[in-house]
């Protein structure tokens, strides 16, 4: 399981970031087909189902444009402020040398064994265990760790809890789940948009607002097609997040072993880690992190059970529960 030397996960994960952007405007159009069809079954005099769907389609024609502008401006200010994003959705902050000089030589060590760039380090004050690695360039990587990690792991297992974070970030899993969120955040945005401005308001046209139900006998069954289709576009875009493999988690898992040569120290720090990570924070930023229990009924989950983790430890890294 050494994560070190399997190119063809970082292949895969290259792959994965690719496949992401390309997916996106395909998704983007059926989004704004969705819309269209929503807004002529509210507003527009139609008799037929399918006389709305291709009063949709021209409406949508003159529109992508605008819609793709639109979603080149959220990927462009995404891009340059994810982290800001990031730090004030947890609350973390930069830690400096002279408050945590030990952690500093930890990370630092880790880094000049594997001739790494030596990420950025914050912190978030709170007594829950957890850390998580960020960024897209070389020069842009952080490793965010809470103050009660620091205060309740030793030193080994700090070292084997900043070695798996800097795995993420040498495997490219930090890179792929950056453009993930990005991706999925433009879905979120417009299907809350339309929930409540479109549905929940109406749409107001020359001063006037229209109900849901609207007045034609047609736009009734538009105005279910057009939500059935903003949820497909929605749900696609969470399956392409949720689709990113568990996998990654072992990996990294293993990596830290490596690094560290000593197994057992990740075992520890897991078993430590383990029902005290709950940190308040979006869904999106939960899923970097080293531990995340959230999930529905075990669908959906972002990272597999932590007695798996170590089990995989014991068996492929030699290490002792």
């Amino acid at each position: 399981m050494g994560a070190f030397g399997l190119q063809t996960h970082i292949w895969n994960n290259n792959l994965k970031s690719i496949v992401l952007l390309a997916g996106f405007p395909v998704l983007l159009l059926l989004l704004m087909y969705g819309l269209s069809v929503g807004y002529v079954g509210l507003v527009e005099p139609i008799n037929t189902v399918g006389e709305g769907l291709a009063l949709a389609l021209d409406h949508m024609k003159r529109l992508w444009p605008f819609a793709l502008l639109g979603a080149g401006l959220w990927f462009a200010i995404a891009f340059f402020s994810y982290q800001k994003m990031i730090e004030a959705s947890v609350g973390a902050r930069g830690l400096t040398r002279k408050e945590a000089p030990e952690l500093y030589n930890l990370l630092e060590n880790l880094c000049v064994s594997r001739g790494l760039t030596m990420p950025t380090l914050n912190i978030i004050e709170t007594d829950a265990l957890n850390a998580f690695a960020s960024g897209l360039t070389e020069k842009s990587y952080k490793v965010t760790v809470t103050r009660g990690l620091i205060e309740t792991l030793d030193k080994d297992e700090l070292e084997a809890v900043l070695a798996h974070e800097l795995t993420h970030i040498i495997n490219k899993d930090v890179r792929l789940l950056i453009i993930a969120v990005i991706f999925v955040g433009v879905f979120s945005f417009f299907g809350e948009l339309v929930f409540r401005n479109m549905f929940y308001r109406g749409v107001r046209i020359g001063g006037h607002t229209r109900s849901r139900s609207g007045d034609s006998r047609g736009g009734g069954v538009l105005i279910l097609v057009a939500i059935a289709m903003i949820v497909i576009a929605y749900l696609l875009a969470l399956v392409i997040r949720f689709s990113l493999s568990q996998k990654r988690e072992y990996l990294a898992d293993a990596g830290a072993a490596e690094l560290t040569r000593n197994p057992d120290a990740m075992i520890s720090a897991l078993k430590k880690i383990s029902g005290h990570s709950r940190i308040d924070a979006p869904n999106d930023v939960q899923q970097m992190m080293v531990e995340n229990r959230q999930a529905f009924a075990g669908v959906f989950a972002t990272h597999p059970p932590i007695e798996k983790r170590i089990d995989a430890l014991v068996s492929f890294a030699g290490g002792q529960q």
